[in-house]
């Protein structure tokens, strides 16, 4: 019997901000951009449950997110409080949950800084694989009080889709037989892999939930998807076979900032470059590797013109004043004319890191049952 869970952490960079500073206990809380008083770029990266409430959710923009809280405060309600990225905490205390998972189970892959699959097939039975769950939703809470909300299901896609199911310290089993109804009437959209746009190219088919996709053949779906129909047909019957990969091999890890202003201030540049190398750095760090070989910049002007610029290193690195150096190198040229000859403003800068290698993991210690 294969049993895979899901760990979400609940409103990650929010709650770690709310549990830090008791005086935002109960209020609404945004992480991500400055709002400028409405007139801020950027978006948002977490929202408490509070702030939810007001329509507040990730990925909006931060400009529609202070507008929501200016409508909540004018009925009387507390504005939301907006908070910038701490990157480098969020990532210390990704790696201490992470720990406390591996401590109770042998097989973990971490899919995010706040979330990670992983394997209880070995509990034998989905009542002692949600006993485990409590026991590690348990752990989490008393050592760094925070709450995650688990799925536990056959499979990746079903542990995920449960996992959302009762935010926030939610716990969601679903069984083999369960799953295909345990689909049906959900939102197509809450099939991993489908996005807004192919959501409302089946709205405009009047299709609307998952039973509703359903109906249609595996030709039908791989007219409208391509390639993907296939993979989306074995998912709506609730079929995934995807293993649980304890390191995958991540690509690249990078971070970008769009400024408030478009500028050309040397001092306020170099200074946001080497914060970003800084959370760079925290994300190197959260996931456990050793080394970099490659650091990219990426500079875009006021035009939206955009160019990347990328250097190896000799030997490999996992040291931060490295990082910064070299992408600092990397950056200088667009001070003058040998990037930069027309002294446009930028308006975003990015830092990433490629070629990247695992530092060795110590053993844990597992359950057994």
């Amino acid at each position: 019997m294969r049993i895979i869970g899901h760990l979400d952490m609940d409103a990650f960079f929010a709650s770690i901000e709310e549990r830090d500073n008791p005086r935002f206990k109960g209020k609404p809380i945004v992480v991500g951009a400055d709002p400028k008083g409405g007139s801020g770029r950027g978006v948002v990266s977490t929202a408490n449950y509070k702030a939810r409430e007001y329509g507040i959710r990730s990925a909006l923009p931060i400009s529609a997110a202070w507008e929501f809280s200016e409508a909540a405060r004018l009925k009387g309600l507390p504005g939301a409080i907006f908070l910038g990225v701490n990157m480098k905490l969020y990532g210390e205390v990704s790696g201490r949950i992470m720990e406390i998972l591996r401590r109770h189970v042998p097989l973990v892959e971490e899919a995010s800084v706040d979330e990670a699959y992983f394997d209880i097939s070995f509990t034998g039975s989905y009542e002692k694989a949600k006993r485990l769950c409590e026991e590690i939703k348990s752990e989490i809470k008393e050592r760094e009080s925070l709450t995650a909300s688990i799925g536990i299901g056959p499979n990746k896609l079903i542990a995920k889709i449960a996992s959302d199911m009762r935010k926030p310290d939610g716990l969601t089993a679903v069984r083999e037989e369960q799953s295909e109804a345990f689909l049906e009437p959900l939102r197509i959209r809450a099939i991993p892999g489908v996005g807004p746009k192919a959501e409302e190219r089946f709205r405009t088919i009047k299709i609307f939930t998952v039973k509703d996709a359903k109906k249609l053949s595996l030709e039908e779906l791989k007219g409208m998807m391509g390639k993907w129909g296939l993979a989306l047909y074995e998912r709506l019957r609730a079929r995934d076979d995807s293993p649980i990969i304890e390191e995958w091999e991540a690509k690249s890890i990078g971070e970008q900032e769009t400024f408030e202003r478009d500028t050309n201030d040397p001092n306020f540049l170099r200074e946001r470059l080497k914060q970003l190398c800084e959370d760079v750095y925290a994300r190197f760090l959260q996931g456990r590797f050793k080394s970099f070989r490659t650091v990219t910049i990426t500079v875009r002007f006021g035009d939206f013109t955009t160019k990347a610029r990328s250097s190896t290193l000799k030997n490999p690195s996992g040291e931060l004043p490295v990082l910064q150096f070299e992408a600092l190198k990397l950056f200088m040229p667009f001070f003058d004319a040998r990037e930069n000859p027309g002294r446009k403003a930028i308006r975003l800068v990015g830092a990433r890191i490629e070629k990247l290698e695992f530092a060795p993991r110590s053993s844990a210690l597992y359950h057994h049952f």
